[in-house]
Parts: structure tokens; sequence; C-alpha cells
């Protein structure tokens, strides 16, 4: 369809259920009265509801857009906006924006839970289109399939009607959201990787390396739970390449990474240069719990400063290695990466050894800190917050945050009140200055937890009411003694 249609006839094509390219983009648009007529049309559709006053929907936009205009011809991507499509959105159940959901061949299939970001979409999508396993009739058609930048599963088998491959392809239509899959029924083409009737997990070619087996075998009963957890535990190997697609698959480890320049398409052989670097020094801590990872510096630029305070000048020529725990915990080498290794060795020899200190985002320590609520920093937080002796109520909050601001004189309120009460510490951290202990979840502002004496393993997020008699009400309840309110009158100490 021409995009420059006259504007006169876009209603009439609207009434006629077709579908409308906006100008200049690779997005269509859809409405209440065309929407279930175009996408039965695709094999494989990914949609955006949203409204256009959604921030998260004009950040998304561009993205989106990109991402369009890279999948076209493959899989076609489309908005609905829901500020004047009611009944549509209605029936899909959209309530928050923007909500993304995969249509196959006309019928809601799955949301859409990968990134936002379009080389994100764009490599999620393409799992999505054709077959939830390829085929495969040649030893070019499998090398073409795993000569790619993921890896890549592969099931041999003897027969078209064999248990196993039903079996496999079920677990493939389970994973293909996050995994590449293929068959073949040709055991000849097996040959060259030295197997038969197998599974073979193919890592990505630019990651092969002399460290670690690049083809691994898959030898156990074939069923998606098995196959999930063998993929899982194998996939990525010693040291994979960390992206913003990949990163919170691997958050849930000790992962060492170092940041420098990676770049797999322009530049492999220098991108390898530095890993191959890492692998060897890998292969000697590997049994140690700690797991490893190479990400571009530039990639991760914003999450190294607001991290760890690093600025892009920082020995921006060499790798720069960080160590970041599953319980939150960060370390920075400090000292300049050498060729030999021998740099990273010693900074991991000290890391278990309990030598190196802890890498801290925080204020420094207020000079004056007698005010009804206790200023806390990062460096002060296991002294006043985890004190074993004291209860601790502690808000999180955002400079810019006007519902903190509308919160601050409650809460100095509730701390003047509470003022003489010895056992309670009314205490208050800025969290985008500060890094915040892993066991409390902010998720935004203002977040408060009650940290009670004896169980700073287990602080409780306060979800009441933000008046103070809703807070003293909270403290009544669970404070570990009845809290001492401040009063003229002395009757009224007590709170009953």
């Amino acid at each position: 369809m021409s995009r420059l249609l006259p504007a006169v006839t876009l209603p009439l094509l609207a009434l006629l259920g077709i579908a409308v390219l906006a100008a200049g983009s690779d997005v269509l648009e859809l409405s209440d009265s065309d929407f279930d007529y175009t996408v039965a049309e695709h094999e494989t559709m990914l949609v955006e509801f949203f409204a256009p006053w959604c921030g998260h929907c004009q950040k998304l936009a561009p993205e989106y857009e990109s991402a369009a205009t890279q999948l076209k011809g493959t899989v076609p991507l489309a908005k609905v906006d829901c500020t004047v499509n009611s009944q549509t959105c209605g029936r899909f159940g959209v309530n928050g924006y923007p909500t993304l959901k995969i249509f196959r061949n006309g019928q809601e299939a799955s949301a859409y839970d990968g990134p936002r970001s379009a080389e994100g979409i764009v490599s999620y999508m393409k799992k999505q289109a054709g077959p939830n396993s390829t085929p495969l009739h040649s030893q070019e058609g499998l090398d073409t399939f795993i000569n790619n930048f993921d890896a890549s599963v592969v099931g041999f088998f003897s027969r078209s009607d064999s248990v196993l491959l039903a079996e496999f392809k079920k677990a493939a239509s389970a994973m293909r959201d996050s995994y590449r899959f293929a068959h073949t029924t040709g055991l000849e083409l097996g040959l060259k990787h030295g197997v038969e009737a197998d599974v073979l997990l193919f890592r990505p070619p630019r990651l092969n390396s002399k460290f670690e087996e690049n083809v691994l075998k898959f030898s156990d009963p074939i069923s998606v739970s098995s196959l999930r957890r063998f993929i899982r535990d194998n996939i990525y190997g010693m040291c994979p390449h960390l992206t913003s697609e990949n990163k919170d698959n691997l958050k849930n480890r000790d992962l060492v990474t170092a940041y420098y320049n990676v770049d797999y398409l322009r530049n492999p052989k220098g991108s390898n240069y530095w890993r191959n670097r890492i692998l060897k020094v890998a292969t000697q801590f590997q049994s140690r719990g700690l797991s490893f990872s190479v990400a571009d510096r530039q990639e991760f630029q914003d999450d190294l400063e607001e991290d760890f305070g690093i600025s892009p000048s920082d020995g921006a020529e060499l790798p720069l290695i960080t160590i970041r725990t599953r319980e939150g915990h960060k370390y920075i080498m400090q000292e300049e990466f050498t060729r030999d290794g021998k740099a990273l060795e010693k900074f991991l020899e000290d890391y278990f050894a309990g030598k190196l200190k802890r890498f801290l985002k925080s204020e420094p320590r207020p000079e004056n800190n007698n005010g009804p609520v206790k200023v806390v920093v990062a460096e002060t937080f296991e002294e006043i917050v985890n004190d074993p002796t004291k209860d601790v109520l502690i808000e999180f909050y955002a400079p810019w945050c006007g519902h903190c601001k509308n919160l601050e004189p409650k809460y100095t309120e509730l701390g003047e009140q509470l003022a003489d009460d010895h056992n309670i510490v009314i205490a208050k951290m800025d969290a985008t200055a500060n890094d915040v202990p892993s066991n409390y979840d902010v998720q935004g502002f203002p977040t408060i937890y009650f940290a009670k004496a004896g169980m700073k393993d287990s602080p409780m997020p306060y979800e009441g009411a933000r008046e103070v008699k809703d807070l003293l009400s909270f403290l009544k309840k669970e404070a570990t003694h009845p809290p001492i309110l401040k009063r003229e009158d002395e009757e009224q100490k007590v709170c009953s």
C-alpha cells in the first residue's frame, strides 16, 4: 500500500478494514474496525497497546519504529492507540501502557516480555518467526544455522515420527522465546560433529576458544525440564558476552566482568584478544564459584558511572575489572590490567582471601546527625540501621521526588514525637546517592522499611498510609517495645 495516500481516504480505508501506515513509519496503526482483519493476515505479529500521553510509550516509540524497519518482511509490528480504540484494548485486558502482545494467525499467543531496545526487539521477534524448531536438510543448512550470533540447539533424529523428536519440538515450543532450535532426520549431518541420534548445543562461533568445548552433547532423556536445565547451565560458557539483553540472566551469580571495547561485528579479533586473556585466568578459578564475562564498556558506561562512579575517561584503554556478587556487593580492580593476567590473578586471590574493600557508593558521613530523623548514608547503614538493639524505620527517598517532599514534614513530626524513645530510630537515606542493601527492594519513592531489633536480615516493607497517626499505629503494632511519645502531658507518654 502506498504511504502517500491522501488524508481524505484514511477514514474510508479504516471502514474497509485496511490497516494504515503512518507517514514515514513501518509500524502498522490498527483500530477497532480493522484489528481482527489485519492481525489474522499474519502468521506472527507484535502489537503495542499504548497511550500518546504515556512517558514510557514515548520512550519506546523510536526503538519500536527502528525495530519495525529492521523486521520489515519478517515480522510486522503494529500499534493500537487505546485512547481512541478502547474496545480492542479492553478485549485484550490492557490496563497499563505500553502493553506488548504477540499474535499468531489472529490469536493472542503470549505477552511480550523481551527487551525494549530496537536490537532486543529484533532479536526476540526473529526467534518468534517461523517454526518452533527449524527443519534442516543439508550440511549447508546446518552450517548456516549454527553460524549465528546466538547459540544454537540442534537435534539429530532417526525418523520424522520419532517420539524423541516430538518431545524435542515440545521443548522448542516452550523455550523459543529464549533460544534457537533446529532439527534434522538426516543423521549423516551429525557425523561431522561425532554424533548420531543426539542433541547438541553449539555455542556462538564468535566465542569459540581453546579454553573450553564449543559444542556440548546432551545425553539425558529428552524432556522440557531436562533440556531447559542443560541449556541454562551450559549456554553461556566460561566467559559469555554480557549485553543489555542477557544481563538479567547473568545477575544471580558472583560475576567478574571485564569492560573494554567489545565489538564482535566490527572487531571480532580485538574483542577476543582480551577475552582470551580473561579466559586463561578464569580456568584457574572456575571451580571456586565465580562466573566471568566480557562487556562493551560504552554500552554499560551509564551503569559504571551510576554503580561505581567511573567516568568514560577512567582507564579507558585497558579492560576495567569489576566483581558484583549475587548479594549486591561490589569490588573494583584498582591495579592496571596486565596482558599476562597476573594483575587479575592477584585481584581474585585477594577477593577469596577477604582482603578487598567493598566498593560503596556513599555520600559523606553527616557532620551533625542530631535531628529527629537520622540521616543514613551507605557507609553508616550498618551501624545505624543494622544496630541489633534498635528498631529502625527508614525511608528511602529521591531529592527530586514530589511524594517524598510531601512526606518530609510528616516524617519529621514522627521523628520529633519519638525523640525520647531510645529503642526506635526514625531514619532516611537518599537512594539515588547511596547503595541500597540488596534485601531492601526499592523500586519507587518513597519506600519505607522497618528493620526490627534482632531481625535485621528480614526488613519489613511499610505499605500503609503516610500520615503520622498511621506510622505510629504501625510502630505500636510492630515495635519491640511500646513507642514512647514526647508530649507535655506526662500521663500521655506511653502510646496506648
